[in-house]
């Protein structure tokens, strides 16, 4: 998300009033490269709770994103790693293992993906396809989001083989619940063994008004339907820009998922395998260009539906 805030200021915000949990870095051999890093890897994509954004209207005239000369993801092969003791209670797990698998295989070539699929890089451009190669579990306790080195290590230990195309996508959620810090979820990248690795984190987001997309469909359980609609937010946003040097945002460092956060232009989206769910739009140059979009919290018309 805001790519100029330093980790300092985000840190220092998520750790207001909120006692994170012990940092569990999974040191082995394969990836000792990644672990000794002496910087952490950028969170590129904060997803601000409800009224916590710092703000994300461009600071010039136009509110239109711009290429920055980085990469993109023309696909993404996906995994999800569901991290902590938590996720062997099935009260707990409940339907968001197996909604979250749903959510990732039907994203592909969904009207919703395609919101993305304007955006180019120096690897070409972003397409519609996408492959969910389904889920892991890790029962080991887990850390908060405050450090993405952290994260990173639970990707590559408990991914043993990420995809050497350099396109994976491997989503970390927790059942560490959110307190008191001021997000819900980020992207990030960095390396397993020397190939390129995406990655995300997301707390428990149970009984989470800050991060909860009000669905009143009754479809899915309530803390589905947030994970869900956050998860959203990441994908889209790692598609587009997705690592450091960066790719698309706008002149105050909004990314497509930012700049349409928490508003939706319908009340349920469908995916490719007919399931559906409320999910907030995605930011266009192109549908603001043409006035097509629906407007975004700053009253500019650029956000898709994805319907």
């Amino acid at each position: 998300m805001l790519q100029k805030l330093t980790l300092v200021t985000l840190l220092s915000q998520a750790f207001f009033g909120f006692a994170m949990a012990a940092d569990n870095t999974h040191p082995h051999d394969r990836n000792v490269e990644d672990l000794n890093s002496t910087t952490e890897p950028e969170m590129l994509g904060v997803h601000w709770a409800h009224g916590s954004s710092p703000g994300r209207a461009a600071t010039t005239s136009s509110p239109l994103m711009t290429n920055h000369g980085g990469k993109i993801m023309p696909t993404a092969i996906t995994q999800t790693i569901f991290w902590g003791p938590s996720w062997s209670n099935a009260s707990f797990a409940s339907d968001k293992i197996t909604g979250l698998d749903s959510w990732y295989t039907g994203f592909s070539n969904s009207n919703y993906a395609k919101t993305v699929d304007e955006y180019t890089g120096t690897n070409g451009t972003v397409g519609a396809a996408t492959t969910h190669l389904g889920h892991l579990i890790d029962t080991s306790t887990a850390t908060g989001g405050g450090k993405t080195s952290a994260i990173l290590a639970e990707v590559c230990k408990a991914v043993t083989k990420p995809d050497p195309s350099g396109n994976g996508y491997y989503a970390v959620y927790t059942d560490v619940k959110r307190g008191h810090a001021s997000y819900c979820a980020w992207h990030s990248a960095g390396t397993c063994g020397g190939v390129a690795v995406q990655f995300a984190f997301f707390f428990n987001l149970d009984g989470d008004s800050g991060c909860d997309p009000a669905d009143t469909s009754g479809l899915h359980s309530q803390g589905l339907s947030a994970l869900a609609s956050v998860t959203a937010h990441e994908l889209s946003e790692a598609r587009s820009d997705p690592a450091t040097p960066g790719a698309w945002y706008d002149s105050s460092g909004a990314e497509n998922g930012d700049k349409c956060a928490w508003t939706f232009g319908a009340p349920l989206v469908t995916f490719s395998n007919g399931v559906q769910w409320k999910l907030q739009g995605e930011w266009s140059n192109a549908a603001y260009t043409a006035g097509t979009g629906y407007p975004n919290s700053s009253g500019q018309k650029g956000c898709l539906s994805g319907l």
